[in-house]
C-alpha cells in the first residue's frame, strides 16, 4: 500500500487566498491533488495549516458534491491493482505551518507512516496539473522497485523515486516507508531536497513527457 500525502498548509500570500480554494478546470487545487493520488493511493493525507477549519470545511463540501453528482465514479474504478474500492482522505493539521513547507511534509510523512504504507507518495498543492497517468507510474514504479530489494531489506532500504520532465526534477516524490520515517525525524534539514540527499541510499528518476510535474502555480496571474 501506498499513502498520497498533499501539502496544503500555507498562507498564500502571493495567491491572495489558500492555494487549496484556488481552481483549475472547475476543481480546487486540493481536490485535484487528491484525486491525482487516488490514482496511486487509496488513502490520502492532506496536511493543513493556515486557516485549517475553513479549508476543510470548503473541501468536504467540494466532495460531497462530487459525490452526489457521481464524478467519483471513475475514481473508484481506476487506481492500483487490489484496490479495495475505498477512497480515503484525511486532513492532519499542521499547528506549525509557520516555519515552512518541509515541516508541513514532516508532519504529513508521520501522519502517512500511521497507516504502516510500503511508501509515500509527497505532492504540493500548487502542482495542480499533474496527470494521473504519470502519478500512477510513480506508484507503480516505486513498488517495483522496493520488491527488487528483496523481502525485510525493502521495508528498511531508503529510496526515493523522482519525475523529471527534460531534465528537470518535479513532483509528485515518491519515498520508500524507511526514507520517509528518515525525513519526517530530521529536524534539521533546510528543505525535502535536503533531505533527501542526507538520507537516501539511492534516489531514481523517471523521466516523463508531463510538463505538469514542474508547473508551479502560485500567484493569481497563473492559477487557471
Amino acid at each position: 500500500m501506498i499513502v498520497g500525502v498533499l501539502l496544503a498548509g500555507g498562507a498564500s500570500r502571493r495567491m491572495g487566498e489558500p492555494k487549496a480554494f484556488a481552481r483549475s478546470r472547475g476543481q480546487s487545487f486540493l481536490v485535484r491533488g487528491v484525486r491525482a493520488l487516488w490514482s496511486a493511493c487509496d488513502r490520502v493525507v492532506v496536511v493543513l495549516g493556515s486557516g485549517a477549519d475553513a479549508v476543510q470545511e470548503r473541501a468536504s463540501a467540494e466532495f460531497g458534491a462530487l459525490v452526489e453528482r457521481g464524478l467519483l465514479a471513475p475514481d473508484l474504478s481506476a487506481g492500483p491493482r487490489g484496490r479495495t474500492g475505498d477512497l480515503e482522505v484525511h486532513f492532519a493539521v499542521n499547528r506549525q505551518w509557520r516555519q515552512g513547507m518541509f515541516r508541513s511534509a514532516r508532519h504529513g510523512l508521520a501522519s502517512a507512516l500511521a497507516f504502516r504504507p510500503r511508501g509515500v507518495l509527497l505532492h504540493p498543492v500548487d502542482h495542480p496539473l499533474v496527470r494521473d497517468e504519470t502519478v500512477q507510474a510513480l506508484g507503480s514504479m516505486l513498488i517495483e522497485a522496493l520488491a527488487s530489494f528483496g523481502g525485510r531489506a525493502a521495508a528498511r532500504f531508503p529510496y526515493a523515486l523522482v519525475p523529471r520532465h527534460r531534465g528537470e526534477r518535479g513532483h509528485p516524490v515518491a519515498l520508500s516507508a524507511a526514507l520517509a520515517g528518515e525525513i519526517a525525524a530530521d529536524g534539521r534539514a533546510r528543505d525535502l531536497s535536503d533531505a533527501i540527499r542526507r538520507h537516501a541510499r539511492l534516489v531514481g528518476y523517471l523521466d516523463v513527457a508531463d510538463r505538469g510535474v514542474l508547473v508551479n502555480r502560485n500567484s493569481p496571474a497563473r492559477r487557471r
